[in-house]
């Protein structure tokens, strides 16, 4: 029972029953022989006394209970309705309910709320027209970012990061986030080196000063990284800009390092193996020079010995060339190009340049070829007015193919033969194109491919020039991405500037303030709701909140085989099924990459101990421990609302304005998770809880807090 209601209890039982104790305790005193003899006979009828009187006090018990919930209680309630229109949900308004005066009051106040909503909205009106144009540079910046081939990270100081771009997305995977430290990727000596070395360097030259090194991954990639420094000025705008971050600019070279070490290999092995064989030859030789008596039987066989490692050495050299005909016939750079697109784009200039009807046939669409794309075209339409000029060609017919290492171009005409002499004088003569010429001519495009171009008949009726390409392997493709249908979203937010402005972790956590730190808001989906009991997780759902954003595109989503059934009634709420999870990664696999996830984060969730205990059941098997702080959406809701019926996930959400998408799925819960715990750090601020050690005292002292499982 509330202290409040009790003390006011043991009030009025005491105005109750105290006067007529006391008023008895006088009379007794003063009564004579008589006034007892009288005072004998009322004895008898005392409990029907004491009867009316308890009935007394229990209507007055009762009438008290009411006014403290009407009077009391209803303003406290109205108090936090309040602090949410105030804060958390500006559009929540207060129940008008209970006794008239208190109905009166909550109009009032939900007219207020109208003025000060219509008040803001013109501020809010006139910052937003003032930032746009930041914000337009801002997007600028960003948009250039993203679309760069490299992959580009931008870091503060403390390492933090605050830009990355798709590219490194792909490269780092998980590992990349804004807030999260670059030190997890590469190596702190690494960077601290190269910064003072731009340092030095902008010291002694000038502002544009760069340093670059050579990286590895955990995974094994070889990467060339260059720096260069991010410039601030100084407060005042006076002096010299100082250093505040610095930009990596990152190229995956594992590829051609691999390429140029097993080039390197081949060419180790025929110098080694050749000098063998010359050793051989120049002992022969110098036998059958030394001795030109020698008999004939054995003057064959050191002719033999000279045949066989001559032979051998022309095998080897072949073998050679074959491998690496690409990198040693040409240092040309050449790109990965689709071999489809090729072709397309050659019958695209054909048609606008020439007026030349032209068709695809047999195209590979899975074919990748190494090319030079623009001196190719340029070539191929040459070929095709060379056809036309002096052949009368009026349709040309495309065929891509391949064997082995390499792939064919084919151009395909009817009707006319063409003789190789003129193949081999267009082969030679500078390649001109109506108004367009070209230094090049048709050989050295063809060289610089490693390649060859030929004239061979089709049948009868036709013939074709093969244009002789190196294969390129296909793309491997990128990571599978969580797909995010739960909000509509424009360009990805991979930047943020103003972390720009942090300083490094010199606190404990504890006393960092909320708005500060970086969180990783989470959810799992599970068999059933007793993990002690072998229930085990099916889905686990994350997204990060950096300086007090909610991040969509940094999110974690993973389906987890529990190598067990699933219950129906588990099915109905989830929508998750067996089907679904065949094939998926059990939950040993799937640990390790959420815990490099949350890495260097606070840990939030709703209804966290549920949650955790999955977790901390897989501690032995798995050796994933999650030792960072945590916190829980349930608990602070029962902080800052300590007089609401419910504080299901539902329930708050719709008192603090955030919408319901996605509910049950794990990525979707975490997310309206997430939007809820900023709204509950924003009423938190508002009663003086603002570190991380002060929400997770508060939380502690809840009654939810006692719930485990």
């Amino acid at each position: 029972m509330n202290p409040r209601i009790l003390a006011a209890a043991l009030a009025l039982a005491l105005l109750m029953v105290g006067p007529f104790l006391a008023m008895a305790a006088i009379l007794s005193a003063e009564m004579n022989e008589a006034e007892r003899g009288a005072a004998e006979l009322l004895l008898p009828r005392l409990p029907l006394g004491a009867f009316l009187t308890v009935i007394g006090f229990l209507l007055g018990l009762r009438m008290i209970h009411l006014l403290f919930g009407q009077y009391v209680l209803g303003p406290m309630k109205v108090a936090e309705q309040l602090r949410l229109m105030l804060g958390a949900n500006r559009s929540y308004r207060v129940a008008a309910e209970g006794p008239p005066e208190m109905r009166e009051l909550a109009r009032a106040a939900n007219d207020l709320a109208a003025q000060r909503d219509a008040l803001l909205a013109d501020v809010e009106a006139q910052v937003l027209a003032a930032r746009a144009k930041v914000e337009e540079e801002r997007n600028r910046l960003a948009a250039l970012m993203s679309e760069l081939a490299q992959a580009v990270v931008v870091c503060n100081l403390d390492g933090r990061i605050l830009l990355y771009n798709q590219r490194a997305r792909s490269l780092f995977e998980t590992s990349v986030g804004l807030g999260r430290s670059i030190f997890s990727i590469l190596e702190r000596g690494q960077i601290a080196h190269a910064l003072e070395n731009v340092r030095q360097r902008m010291r002694k030259v000038s502002a544009g000063a760069t340093a670059n090194f050579i990286a590895t991954t955990a995974a094994g990639r070889l990467l060339r990284v260059q720096m260069a420094a991010v410039l601030g000025a100084l407060p005042g705008g006076e002096g010299a800009p100082e250093i505040t971050g610095y930009v990596l600019t990152v190229d995956d070279i594992t590829a051609g390092f691999e390429r140029a070490a097993a080039r390197d290999r081949v060419l180790h092995a025929l110098t080694d193996g050749s000098r063998a064989a010359l050793g051989s030859i120049r002992a022969a030789v110098e036998m059958l020079r030394d001795s030109p008596g020698m008999a004939e039987a054995e003057r064959e066989r050191f002719t033999g010995v000279i045949g066989d490692e001559v032979t051998a050495m022309s095998q080897r050299l072949d073998a050679t060339m074959g491998e690496f005909a690409d990198s040693l016939k040409t240092r040309w750079p050449l790109e990965d190009v689709q071999g489809a697109d090729l072709v397309e784009a050659a019958r695209r200039r054909i048609e606008a340049r020439l007026g030349l009807a032209t068709r695809a046939e047999a195209l590979d669409d899975g074919l990748w070829v190494r090319a030079d794309s623009f001196s190719l075209i340029h070539a191929i339409t040459f070929l095709a007015a060379r056809l036309q000029d002096e052949y009368g060609i009026r349709e040309l017919r495309f065929r891509l193919s391949s064997e082995g290492r390499m792939a064919f171009v084919d151009m395909i005409w009817p009707d006319v033969i063409v003789s190789t002499e003129a193949l081999f004088n267009w082969e030679l003569e500078p390649m001109t194109v109506g108004e367009e010429s070209n230094p090049l001519t048709l050989r050295d495009v063809v060289d610089r491919h490693g390649g060859e171009v030929w004239h061979q008949r089709e049948s009868e009726r036709a013939a074709f020039f093969r244009v002789v390409l190196p294969v390129a392997a296909a793309p491997e493709p990128s990571a599978a991405r969580p797909a995010q249908p739960l909000r509509a979203s424009s360009r990805p937010e991979f930047y943020d500037f103003d972390l720009f402005h942090r300083g490094d972790e010199s606190h404990a956590l504890d006393d960092r303030r909320l708005a500060d730190l970086a969180f990783t808001v989470f959810d799992t989906e599970t068999t059933g709701l007793e993990p002690s009991k072998g229930d085990e997780i099916i889905q686990i759902g994350a997204v990060r909140i950096v300086n007090g954003r909610l991040l969509p595109h940094e999110s974690f989503e993973q389906l987890v085989d529990p190598r067990r059934p699933l219950s129906r009634e588990g099915t109905a709420i989830h929508g998750i099924t067996a089907e679904m999870l065949a094939g998926q990664p059990v939950i040993s696999e799937v640990l390790p990459r959420f815990h490099r996830f949350c890495e260097d984060t606070v840990l939030v969730a709703h209804n966290a101990a549920f949650d955790m205990r999955f977790l901390q059941l897989k501690e032995a098997a798995t050796g994933i421990r999650f030792t960072q702080p945590l916190l829980d959406t349930l608990l602070l809701s029962a902080v800052a609302h300590p007089n609401q019926e419910s504080h299901a996930l539902e329930d708050i959400a719709a008192r603090l304005g955030v919408p319901l998408i996605g509910r049950h799925t794990a990525l979707g819960d975490a997310i309206v998770t997430g939007e809820v715990f900023l709204r509950l750090v924003a009423l938190l601020d508002g009663m003086g809880i603002h570190t991380l050690e002060q929400a997770r005292e508060a939380a502690r002292k809840t009654f939810y807090a006692k719930v485990t499982y």
